[in-house]
């Protein structure tokens, strides 16, 4: 057999080092380390605030973000926003732009659940080719909701295999879950968030200023996840969100308790995620709520009923979820009790027209089962704080769980409802097919 002993020019790889000539068999082994901060800033859009100049460290491996401006050549920004924002923000940021000498594009999007597909992706991926940033000095920025951040970074990582991005939520439920992971996502054949790839962003930037133009619906349905880590993870906050909460959205959460909720929801999904950002493990507490909730969202969304927030139906599966805890024996009735209470104060409804389809719901479980290996590995309240998982739950539980939730919803009106489809009692659950 012909060889050539002399290996001049070749280094090895690192698992076998030159083997693969002998045998054939070549092994790579590589990983990405990745880092972000996520940063609290003020007046973020001021001019005296150059959070929006910094740009990145030359050859930095994995790429960061400098602490202070870039200097030199001519900055060039390629901005997404959310066209509501843009309504509120846009001459701001304009300004901002012009003020120091940036070449920039703003581009506002149609951010409604409904618009969130790849269609809208290849469009910010059209106006991406024509600005052509530079892949290692002009990060794209992203500011709105959690619909505007999934589409930014989604675009962002297909664009030249991962153009730098930079996230700046508008709302609780942005800044609390959908800016500081990193997953992205679109939705795909009415399914929820089926399309996606991971995509570390260079930096979040929390500016809660932007949370004083919220309605309160908005702040509501960003409230869900702060306390969904408080229920399986948090009694401290817990106990915070049972004490302020209707607070915390009268004041759009700029005071002293709003600080502190925000920090520790934040810190709390963070420290679940920081071992864990590309899912190796799908045991996962900050899945609680996320069972039901996709079809939920996407059956309201799709049908001819009223519209659900995320977080809404994030709160009406956790509703679900802590009857069933409730059911087993892992929740006392006075805590089950409590943590409705605390749904009511945050001004969340614990029911919908669309969960009445008890298929539906026995459908979301069948689905969120088949993304996690097989296995239901659906956290439950253990206890205020604590979170327990179940992998035998059953359709009879499930339908039981949701038939008390119902019920206790249309008694105190705690229910999204269709106007014309209001009765006087509880409605009959469709029941699952024989």
């Amino acid at each position: 057999m012909l060889s050539i002993p002399n290996q001049e020019g070749l280094r090895g790889l690192s698992v076998a080092g030159t083997a693969g000539l002998q045998t054939g068999r070549f092994t790579v082994s590589a990983s990405m380390p990745v880092t972000y901060a996520v940063e609290e800033t003020h007046d973020l859009l001021s001019l005296d605030n150059k959070t929006l100049l910094r740009g990145l460290v030359p050859d930095s491996f994995p790429p960061r973000l400098a602490l202070s401006p870039s200097e030199g050549k001519r900055q060039r920004r390629f901005i997404l926003i959310d066209e509501t924002v843009a309504a509120i923000y846009g001459p701001q940021i304009e300004e901002y732009m012009q003020y120091h000498g940036v070449d920039y594009e703003l581009l506002p999007l149609p951010t409604h659940e409904e618009n969130k597909d790849f269609d809208l992706v290849f469009a910010v991926a059209e106006r991406l080719e024509a600005f052509k940033p530079n892949r290692r000095k002009d990060p794209i920025i992203a500011i709105g909701g959690g619909v505007c951040l999934d589409v930014a970074g989604l675009a962002a990582n297909l664009y030249r295999r991962n153009t730098p991005l930079i996230k700046i939520p508008t709302t609780v439920m942005a800044a609390v879950d959908a800016s500081i992971g990193i997953k992205t996502a679109v939705n795909f054949h009415g399914r929820k968030n089926k399309l996606g790839t991971y995509c570390a962003p260079m930096a979040v930037f929390m500016d809660s200023k932007f949370l004083r133009t919220l309605d309160r619906r908005h702040l509501s349905n960003g409230s869900a996840e702060i306390l969904k880590m408080a229920c399986i993870k948090d009694r401290a906050l817990f106990e915070l969100l049972e004490t302020h909460g209707s607070e915390l959205i009268d004041t759009h959460f700029q005071g002293p308790a709003g600080t502190i909720a925000m920090r520790r929801s934040i810190q709390g999904m963070l420290e679940e995620l920081e071992g864990n950002l590309w899912e190796h493990i799908l045991t996962r507490v900050v899945d609680y709520g996320h069972t039901f909730s996709p079809e939920i969202e996407m059956a309201a969304l799709l049908g001819d009923m009223p519209m659900l927030l995320h977080g809404e139906a994030v709160n009406i599966d956790m509703a679900i979820s802590t009857q069933i805890a409730y059911q087993r024996g892992m929740l006392t009735m006075s805590e089950r009790d409590r943590t409705f209470a605390v749904m009511r104060s945050l001004g969340l409804e614990l029911w919908h027209d669309s969960c009445n389809n008890m298929p539906m719901l026995l459908k979301g479980l069948a689905d969120s089962t088949l993304a996690r290996d097989g296995h239901q590995r659906m956290p439950l309240m253990d206890g205020i704080g604590r979170a327990r998982f179940v992998n035998d739950l059953t359709e009879e539980e499930v339908i039981s769980a949701a038939q008390y939730v119902a019920s206790i919803s249309w008694a105190a009106g705690n229910c999204l409802q269709t106007p014309l489809l209001v009765k006087e009692v509880a409605p009959q659950l469709e029941p699952v097919p024989a």
